[in-house]
């Protein structure tokens, strides 16, 4: 009974959280280590619990998805193919090794929590038009590279959830991509078509706890459902200050729990 309370309340604030501020992985994966699932089996499972907000989301920016069908299909391919190549990369790294890399993923995604909205405002300013001409991307090549990019992106999303989509963020901002609204909706839907691929290769090899994503997953989506009914009443920098603050401690504490 205190497990499944324990799951369902990580849920409800990491539902909660990415729906105010972003950053609601820094809450369920650990909660999913902490209730005893193995370090590969967790991620997977958070990667689960994670999608029904993803595609929640991004049903609420459709119309701005629609208005880019070209760049939304490309980059949905281009997602799927590095879903799936992350799905498979986390199931055939050993268990320990990956107990060793978590809390490197945790730094890295902290710092990307930390330095997220600085580095989009800093690429959208320097990139935006040597990348673009006339709300096109220029070249051939930048194309390649984009795709190139985004693939990479995918390949970790796949493999690692958590800060996915403040590196998908900073990837349209070096495209030159300056309209929020569908910036945040292929931010949502990508991570959507990464988070479905890469839980294909999990169901495949059956690496989700049901019961524990189950449990996080109704506990997401009712916490996003209501802290988005909420959102304008919340100062979303004092939530991002909190969620900084415990990303902070759960990266020092695994760092503590694997080199100490």
């Amino acid at each position: 009974m205190f497990e499944l309370l324990f799951l369902f309340l990580a849920g409800l604030l990491s539902g909660g959280v990415n729906a105010i501020a972003g950053g609601g992985s820094f809450i369920s994966f650990p909660a999913l280590l902490f209730a005893g699932l193995p370090p590969v089996i967790a991620n997977a499972t958070n990667t689960f619990s994670a999608c029904g907000g993803y595609l929640s989301g991004s049903f609420a920016f459709r119309k701005e998805l629609l208005a880019e069908k070209a760049i939304v299909i490309g980059f949905s391919i281009v997602g799927l193919l590095g879903g799936l190549a992350g799905g498979y990369l986390l199931l055939s790294t050993d268990a320990t090794i990956f107990a060793n890399l978590i809390p490197w993923l945790m730094l890295i995604a902290t710092v990307l929590f930390f330095l997220g909205p600085r580095l989009n405002a800093f690429l959208a300013q320097h990139f935006a038009q040597s990348t673009r001409a006339n709300g096109r991307l220029k070249t051939w090549g930048v194309w390649g590279a984009t795709y190139l990019l985004m693939f990479g992106v995918s390949v970790y999303g796949g493999y690692f959830n958590a800060g996915l989509g403040i590196v998908i963020l900073s990837c349209m901002s070096l495209l030159g991509y300056t309209h929020i609204h569908f910036m945040n909706g292929i931010k949502l839907w990508l991570s959507s078509v990464i988070s479905i691929f890469s839980i294909i290769v999990f169901i495949a090899n059956d690496a989700i706890a049901w019961y524990a994503g189950g449990i996080v997953l109704v506990g997401s989506v009712i916490g996003t459902y209501f802290a988005s009914l909420y959102s304008k009443r919340v100062n979303p920098q004092l939530i991002k200050h909190i969620i900084g603050i415990v990303s902070v401690c759960l990266t020092a504490y695994f760092f503590y729990d694997v080199y100490a």
